[in-house]
């Protein structure tokens, strides 16, 4: 199951049903749950770990170093989730000690070609990189968020659950949850709707998360807005994690208006 032509230290641990293919270099700290397939010309480095059933497709660069320059080979990790498929080219870096020491992927996730993600980010699950997605460090995303092609996460970001970007979106404020973003400088432009009929939210806690998106994006009044939500946050738990996340936010959020992005 491991080409003739790869190279794996004896100090890997490789379970059962892995397979590694031609030219592929797996590092001495690196750990492959059971049926993991990683094609051709992959580089696996560091201290990795890796869940059951990933796909890993050629050249993708996993547990290097990370990109910071503070950093002086320090021993930290990376750790990936069960059933992610990471695509041609990807980057993920491990991660640093100021940030915690681990960059974390999770698991059900699909990366596509030339995504990166950078040191001491943590990815949910069920999250769709599109091709050249680029998280800088530090930053968070939520389970089941969508980042469309060529879109740019500003560093200590977050990505709330069930968000989504559009095609070269570029970040540099949190995106709360359930909410579409758009341009560069992104600013919000709405609940995501489809995505979340597509996974089965009713319509009345679609309406409710509207309402929190005029009151809490739209809204010039950040109090005033938290005032308002607050009897639908009691009703509906979607808006009461909307309204912590708007709450806990360090950066401020994305707004409908570029200028006024922060708060």
């Amino acid at each position: 199951m491991i080409d003739a032509r790869a190279v794996v230290d004896p100090g890997a641990r490789i379970e059962e049903g892995v397979q590694i293919g031609a030219f592929s270099i797996i590092g001495p700290e690196v750990s492959i749950g059971k049926g993991t397939w990683i094609g051709p010309h992959v580089v696996i480095t560091g201290k990795t770990r890796i869940g059951e059933d990933c796909k890993i497709y050629q050249f993708a660069s996993l547990g290097e170093a990370p990109q910071d320059l503070g950093y002086r080979d320090e021993a930290t990790a990376l750790e990936i989730g069960d059933r992610t498929v990471i695509r041609e080219y990807v980057t993920i870096s491990r991660g640093t000690p100021k940030g915690g020491g681990v960059t974390r992927v999770g698991s059900d996730n699909l990366i596509m070609a030339y995504v990166h993600i950078a040191h001491d980010c943590h990815v949910g699950d069920h999250v769709v990189f599109s091709n050249a997605a680029s998280l800088a460090g530090h930053c968070q995303v939520g389970d089941r968020a969508v980042l469309g092609g060529f879109t740019l996460v500003h560093q200590f970001c977050r990505v709330g659950p069930h968000a989504f970007t559009s095609m070269g979106a570029a970040l540099n404020r949190d995106l709360p949850p359930y909410c579409m973003a758009s341009g560069n400088y992104a600013r919000a432009v709405g609940i995501n709707k489809i995505g979340l009929r597509r996974r089965g939210f009713s319509g009345e806690t679609i309406r409710a998360l509207q309402r929190a998106f005029r009151h809490l994006v739209d809204g010039r009044d950040r109090q005033q807005g938290l005032e308002a939500v607050a009897p639908l946050a009691e009703v509906h738990p979607e808006v009461a994690d909307f309204v912590a996340f708007v709450r806990e936010s360090p950066r401020g959020i994305l707004r409908t208006d570029r200028r006024r992005s922060t708060d």
